[in-house]
């Protein structure tokens, strides 16, 4: 549940800042859900083939970190976009 509620929270800021890089919000928040479920797999299959264990509880942790970090991955990806330019309104451009 707490992922969830994570994984929507972390929609939005994503979300934000598309909005602020003029990218469409909806595709990133959509590669970020993917992004989030790509790196939770990785995580489990990783830590079943380093560790061997029939335990999945203890494959979690590195489930949810490599979902972190696959955000932050895009997250940087999406940073490195140029912002949009603003343009300022006319009487703002006018001196007294």
């Amino acid at each position: 549940m707490l992922e969830i509620l994570a994984l929507v929270y972390l929609c939005r800021k994503m979300g934000n800042l598309a909005e602020q890089k003029g990218q469409k919000r909806g595709v990133w928040q959509f590669y970020t859900v993917l992004a989030w479920f790509f790196g939770e797999i990785v995580g489990i299959v990783l830590a079943i083939v380093f560790f061997r264990s029939d335990e999945f509880i203890a494959f979690l942790p590195f489930a949810y970190g490599f979902a972190v970090g696959s955000y932050f991955i895009l997250k940087s990806i999406l940073s490195k976009k140029p912002d949009i330019v603003q343009t300022s309104f006319e009487f703002e451009e006018q001196s007294n």
